[in-house]
């Protein structure tokens, strides 16, 4: 199939889990046609405005805010501004969409999708959006209901959305860790960490900032001298807003000799440089229950134990976790008990490989590795029916 030249808004962002799907959706358009013009719209201040020019696109920021719940001075002054902010961004979207005159306007969640799609739609131009978790965030909630098309990840998102408006397609994710790791890879990986093939394999993943629970379950079990670790290797992703203080533990714990060892096993970095060995050497991941971590997990198949946060709208982490617990498909950890439970829990798990094998087996069943494309022709076949 020819695709032909498309204008494109995609608008959204605010997190990592909004930004980089948004990314994997315009490389996917760019793939069916190079010529596709793509312009970003993103919130103020926003990670959005780094990342999305750091992976080649341009974007334009909405002045938008969101109403913040929790009461100090900070937030009321905040709260104030919020309809100035919100009618200033609807007048500066609707000026935007007649500059750049788009095909179809393509939301991903976020502030600066509200008033993008709403003027979109009130002036004819197709629309879609893109729901990344189980439980639908409250922007994409209000847009499902006037868009032309919502691509989610998740079954049973008739709950927010109009049933005949719905399409699977699964999260877009990077391509490097969209499939399933081959020998050559495992090998590479464990050359590149400097890690034992005979020995078994954590991978704990807690984001580029880091997760303090994941961290502080480590740092527990390392000070209960690392019980049932033998014949294990651990790459510990700490993150940057942790590393200082982890690295700080790290040095006493040696000094203290802790479980009678130099911690040599605990590869502990703030930063991963190359996710798909990462992955590769695991036998067991361990990480927040993200959308975007459980869709690059289930398209390598791999066995994983989620600490859902609890610091999340509508608690949705726990929705994204369970929906694979309910099916074999993973299993989870309460983040008020991973200190105590959760390398007991995963330390265990090596040992059943039976119950590994089928965790992988059905992670993988659940896995859409080309969602990024999926939603990209679902963005042509909408244009198709119009």
């Amino acid at each position: 199939m020819e695709y032909k030249k498309l204008r494109i808004i995609i608008s959204g962002g605010g997190t990592g889990g909004h930004i980089f799907p948004a990314i994997s959706i315009a490389n996917a358009l760019m793939k069916l046609n190079p010529a596709n013009e793509i312009l970003f719209v993103g919130a103020e201040g926003k990670m959005e405005m780094e990342k999305v020019p750091a992976a080649g696109y341009k974007i334009v920021a909405l002045p938008i805010v969101g109403l913040q719940r929790q009461l100090n001075w900070h937030n009321i002054k905040n709260d104030i501004q919020v309809p100035f902010k919100v009618a200033e961004s609807i007048r500066k979207a609707g000026k935007l969409l007649k500059e750049f005159k788009p095909d179809i306007a393509i939301g991903v969640g976020g502030y600066a999708s509200a008033p993008l799609l709403w003027q979109a739609e009130r002036k004819g131009i197709p629309t879609m959006i893109q729901e990344q978790n189980g439980f639908a965030g409250l922007t994409n909630k209000i847009l499902g209901k006037r868009v032309g098309k919502v691509c989610v990840a998740y079954e049973g998102m008739e709950r927010f959305f109009p049933a005949e408006k719905i399409v699977m397609t699964g999260n877009p994710i990077r391509e490097e860790v969209s499939h399933r790791a081959t020998e050559e890879q495992k090998a590479e990986a464990m050359k590149f960490y400097g890690l034992d093939p005979g020995k078994k394999h954590i991978f704990i993943v807690g984001g580029s900032l880091g997760s303090g629970t994941l961290n502080k379950s480590m740092e527990k079990w390392i000070s209960d001298g690392c019980p049932g670790g033998e014949g294990v290797e651990i790459i510990w992703q700490c993150g940057k807003y942790y590393k200082k203080g982890v690295d700080a533990f790290m040095e006493e714990a040696r000094e203290r000799g802790l479980g009678g060892q130099s911690l040599s096993f605990v590869h502990h970095s703030d930063f991963i440089k190359r996710m798909d060995l990462a992955y590769a050497a695991a036998d067991i991941v361990i990480s927040r229950s993200g959308a975007s971590s459980i869709s690059e997990i289930c398209a390598l198949g791999k066995a994983a134990i989620f600490v859902p946060s609890p610091n999340v709208a509508e608690d949705h982490q726990t929705h994204n976790a369970m929906a694979l617990v309910n099916k074999g498909a993973a299993m989870m950890v309460k983040d008020a008990e991973a200190a105590e439970k959760l390398l007991p829990t995963a330390l265990s798990l090596l040992h059943e490989p039976e119950k590994i094998a089928s965790l992988e087996k059905n992670s993988a069943a659940l896995g859409l590795p080309d969602a990024g494309q999926t939603i990209a022709k679902e963005a042509y076949k909408l244009l198709e029916n119009k």
